[in-house]
């Protein structure tokens, strides 16, 4: 809840309605109960169990990297399902990568968060759960949320928008929406919503393939729109927030890494001035898919005048990449062979 809903029913039960400020400052700094919230009287501490809950993930696994200090956790739902967060360091500061939904209905062959399928969405607390109590656990001030998790961020809009507000409230986080980074695989009218709110994030594309036939072999959603229609989707949005976007492509060997290819993505770039972000592809088990050479390709875009970066890997050691370790969890956590459900 946002400080002015809290506001509205303090006042309907006879309490101060300034009270909103400080429980949503203690709810953003993790309270598990309304116990913590000292500076409240036992009174209203007691009223406010009564009418509402905290809600408290728990960590059904955890696991930090030994090379790169990389954590990962399987966090344990209300409803038992489970879904991952990531928290990463760089020299800039500490990054939540964080999901938005249990499990994912995309299909793109090279992830493996598709393979256990899509539950149900994310409520915005359970967004904000992840951040708050990653870092709590990690001891690690976020600076930073990438939604590069489990899930289509735009599949689930309205939750992921009301998440962001929540986050940047400045009575809370505070968190600049240039600190946040939300990564879709293409949904074209959700590119076009968000442009509309106009949040100044960073929005990244899964883009993978520059041509409709390889594409929509890698990616199932591809189908439903032309990679013309997303780049025009593109194309708007930069237009609308005056912000660069970035492209993710994650390189398969004999896949989407040929010259032909390079060349066209380098045209593609060049009529929205994107920036590509080449992904040593993550090894999923069962999965044919071989990772191809990032160097080359990235000199291949460079020397076609594309800014490409290769994105630096953290957690090879501990199934860092999206969806690996809920799917080794699912069926401890939920029952052999079957998915947990819960009402959306």
């Amino acid at each position: 809840m946002l400080p002015d809903e809290t506001a509205a029913w303090l006042r309907e039960n006879g309490e101060a309605a300034y009270r909103a400020g400080q429980i949503f400052r203690w709810l953003s700094k993790g309270a598990e109960s309304f116990d913590e919230m000292t500076d409240m009287n036992a009174a209203l501490r007691a009223k406010l169990d009564g009418s509402f809950y905290i809600s408290v993930p728990q960590a059904a696994r955890r696991q930090e990297s030994q090379l790169d200090g990389t954590v990962k956790y399987l966090w344990r739902l209300r409803d038992g399902n489970a879904v991952e967060s990531v928290v990463m360091s760089y020299g800039y500061g500490n990054t939540v990568c964080i999901s938005s939904q249990a499990g994912c209905r995309m299909g793109c062959v090279f992830c493996a968060s598709t393979g256990a399928g899509y539950v149900r969405d994310l409520e915005p607390s359970e967004m904000l759960d992840q951040v708050l109590f990653s870092e709590k656990d990690s001891k690690k001030p976020i600076s930073n949320i990438v939604m590069m998790g489990i899930g289509e961020p735009l599949d689930n809009f309205e939750n992921v928008m009301r998440f962001l507000e929540i986050i940047n409230h400045p009575g809370g986080r505070n968190m600049s929406m240039r600190h946040v980074s939300l990564s879709t695989c293409g949904l074209v009218e959700g590119i076009d919503r968000l442009a509309e709110r106009d949040l100044q994030l960073t929005l990244s594309i899964s883009l993978h393939a520059p041509d409709d036939e390889t594409r929509r072999k890698l990616m199932p959603t591809a189908a439903r729109y032309t990679v013309a229609e997303l780049i025009g989707a593109c194309r708007r949005y930069f237009e609308k927030t005056g912000r660069r976007i970035s492209f993710e492509y994650a390189l398969i060997k004999n896949v989407n890494d040929s010259e032909e290819q390079a060349k066209l993505l380098s045209s593609l770039m060049k009529r929205v001035r994107g920036h590509v972000n080449i992904i040593p592809l993550n090894r999923v088990e069962g999965s044919p898919l071989i990772p191809g050479d990032t160097a080359a390709f990235a000199a291949r875009l460079e020397r076609l005048g594309v800014n490409a970066t290769v994105r630096r890997r953290l957690g090879a050691d501990i199934d860092a990449a999206c969806g690996q370790l809920r799917r080794k969890g699912v069926s401890e956590l939920c029952g052999t062979g079957k998915k947990a459900t819960g009402a959306r």
